[in-house]
């Protein structure tokens, strides 16, 4: 099966930003680590992507922290991080929300492609922030879209807001038959 390394949000907002953790902090190196172990793999990134009128739109008025707006220090990648998805020649998908559809299309599209050349497909394999936002809700859109594909998330390269939210959102997604390792 072809591998596929998909790292969400590894923007400095989400590290050491406006919405910033220890735990954040702590996986960089396990993930930059990660993505260069993916080399002659396909590597997809997202960066949460917001604009001027965050506190307007809806995530806003539930989550009045403005972060991650477009063109801002806040919302570029980490550079450690930034640096390993360019050695990988990662794809960049910018995201408006949570879940991205345009990344599970891709997948989807990938996964179609493997097939008709007879291979098995694809694997998918997540990793970083936040396990309980934007993780956990990648891994559960593109399991809606790709229900029969491995799918995994590497727990110690994310982190959530909370430990404890960043435990129940790993749970959740191995009750829908993501694997956690």
């Amino acid at each position: 099966m072809k591998r596929v390394l998909v790292v969400i949000d590894m923007q400095n907002d989400f590290i050491d930003g406006a919405l910033g953790t220890k735990q954040a902090e702590e996986i960089v190196d396990h993930v930059t680590t990660k993505i260069k172990e993916y080399k002659g793999e396909t590597v997809f990134a997202t960066r949460d992507t917001h604009g001027e009128d965050y506190l307007n739109t809806s995530e806003g008025r539930h989550l009045p922290v403005v972060h991650c707006v477009k063109g801002t220090e806040g919302w570029q990648l980490n550079g450690k991080v930034e640096e390993a998805l360019r050695l990988v020649n990662a794809k960049i998908i910018d995201k408006p929300t949570f879940g991205s559809e345009i990344l599970a299309d891709k997948l989807c599209e990938l996964n179609r492609q493997e097939k008709e050349q007879g291979k098995e497909g694809i694997e998918i394999e997540l990793v970083g922030l936040c396990t309980d936002i934007c993780v956990v809700s990648n891994a559960l859109l593109i399991k809606a879209k790709l229900y029969e594909t491995p799918i995994k998330v590497d727990a110690k390269c994310c982190a959530g807001v909370t430990p404890d939210s960043h435990e129940a959102a790993l749970l959740t997604m191995k009750m829908c038959q993501v694997e956690v390792e």
